[in-house]
């Protein structure tokens, strides 16, 4: 499906999330430490917001790992991983299973923002009661492995070895998305509702503060709110992490309270070359590539843009009318502007539309539904206008690559795309985003909080 309602989204009033942090799996982004002395290494709580891009149609990437812990990849781990588009948490100690659960159902919505919950107590005298897994406040009870650790069993998670987030330990595999509130707790088992809440009139469950918990000696509290200390502890144990390979331009609004607009790779022509938390994308050398957005505009005036980064054949930026489904099919209206400066429209093109660009060149994309008008800027200047579209259907941004080509977008998350050209600072009408270029006067980021409020 081309437009995904995302299960975790903008909700009023309430505690807001500012920060997520962005995990590269091509670039082995991670977070690592070694803790120290626990408080109780039977007892342990794991609690982050996690939204996926990476669905391992890329090679051999199959496995992503939100944490591991332990001293070898492949005889001593604990590990909690999306294995393809299920949950797996689980141990090998000298190679030998001490636990593992692996969830029956698939987590493989890449629009939604997902909070985890593992509950750890050894203690408990019911097997089922030592592991219990969440995923927004619900308990995962159909397993398609389940085996329990032993009674009162000391796991590697919450010991004094290396602990990595967003990668297994000693091995090439990575985490490729975003992650918010990340917490851990040394020494109890907690239930969701010690992170999170029911939203009074969305039903939506959102994050509440942990500021008031008791984290315990090992634990800690990841905001990543400082972009020049990304991996650093709020709990006020100072566990802070060491960061590899993760930029400052990493640190994005997206987050658990704030959902953000990013490439559909579940509605795509050639979803294996997304990369960048899906704000990249790139087109085989002798085929095409085209892409959606993940937010529909069906009302209001957005603004977003893109950037060449590489590759000369043929990029295209635009609208395609929903579903799109496949975004280059003809059964849908969809209006692009081209490298060449030509506009495109389902087969057809009007040349001289707007001026040529090329590598480096930033173009913006001010869709007006209301009044049914396309405008694209050429780095902070008007190029090309079109008037008369429908104003009655539901838009989705739309980006084309032909002949090998690497593209950035950005819907307001990151100016610098990708850490290629200095950032702009510039945001919408309300505040929202970091664009390369001024945004149009009354034109709006596409995130949950503006649709919410003006879509």
């Amino acid at each position: 499906m081309s437009i995904i309602i995302p299960a975790n989204s903008a909700v009023g009033g309430g505690y807001d999330v500012d920060n997520s942090l962005r995990f590269e799996w091509a670039d082995a982004g991670n977070l690592n430490k070694t803790l120290g002395t626990a408080t109780n290494r039977k007892k342990f709580t794991i609690s982050t917001w996690v939204k996926r891009s990476d669905l391992y149609t890329n090679g051999a990437s199959r496995s992503n790992y939100v944490i591991a812990a332990g001293t070898s990849a492949n005889t001593n781990v604990d590990e909690l991983y999306f294995r393809f588009d299920t949950i797996d948490f689980s141990a090998y100690e000298s190679s030998s299973t001490k636990f593992q659960l692996r969830s029956d159902a698939l987590f493989r919505d890449v629009a939604a923002w997902y909070h985890l919950v593992i509950a750890f107590d050894s203690t408990q005298g019911t097997s089922s009661n030592r592991i219990k897994i969440y995923v927004n406040n619900v308990q995962i009870t159909d397993w398609d492995i389940e085996t329990y650790p032993s009674q009162n069993l000391e796991p590697l998670f919450n010991k004094n070895v290396q602990h990595m987030i967003g990668r297994v330990l000693d091995g090439a595999k990575y985490y490729g998305g975003y992650m918010s509130e990340f917490v851990f707790i040394d020494g109890q088992q907690l239930d969701p509702t010690s992170f999170g809440e029911f939203d009074e009139d969305s039903g939506i469950w959102k994050p509440i503060s942990v500021s008031g918990l008791t984290f315990g000696n090992n634990g800690f509290y990841l905001e990543f709110k400082d972009s020049s200390a990304l991996g650093a502890d709020t709990s006020g144990n100072s566990n802070n992490f060491t960061v590899v390979n993760i930029a400052a331009n990493d640190q994005m609004p997206d987050t658990c309270t704030n959902n953000w607009c990013t490439i559909n790779s579940l509605n795509a022509v050639n979803s294996t070359n997304l990369a960048e938390g899906n704000l990249q994308y790139s087109a085989p050398g002798g085929g095409v590539a085209q892409y959606v957005g993940t937010m529909g505009m069906s009302t209001g005036s957005w603004y977003y843009e893109f950037r060449p980064r590489s590759g000369t054949v043929d990029y295209q930026i635009g609208i395609a009318e929903a579903p799109a489904t496949p975004p280059g099919g003809n059964d849908y209206q969809r209006w692009t502007y081209k490298n060449n400066g030509r506009l495109e429209f389902v087969g057809s093109s009007t040349a001289g539309w707007g001026s040529t660009y090329t590598n480096g060149d930033v173009i913006g994309i001010s869709m007006d539904v209301d009044n049914g008008t396309f405008k694209a800027y050429k780095n902070g200047t008007l190029s090309g206008t079109k008037t008369g579209l429908d104003t009655d259907i539901t838009w989705l941004p739309h980006f084309v690559g032909y002949g090998g080509p690497t593209v950035d977008v950005n819907f307001g998350q990151d100016s610098t795309f990708a850490g290629a050209t200095t950032a702009g600072g510039n945001t919408d009408a309300d505040g929202y985003g970091n664009f390369k270029y001024a945004v149009p006067t009354d034109h709006y980021a596409l995130n949950t909080k503006n649709l919410a409020e003006y879509g």
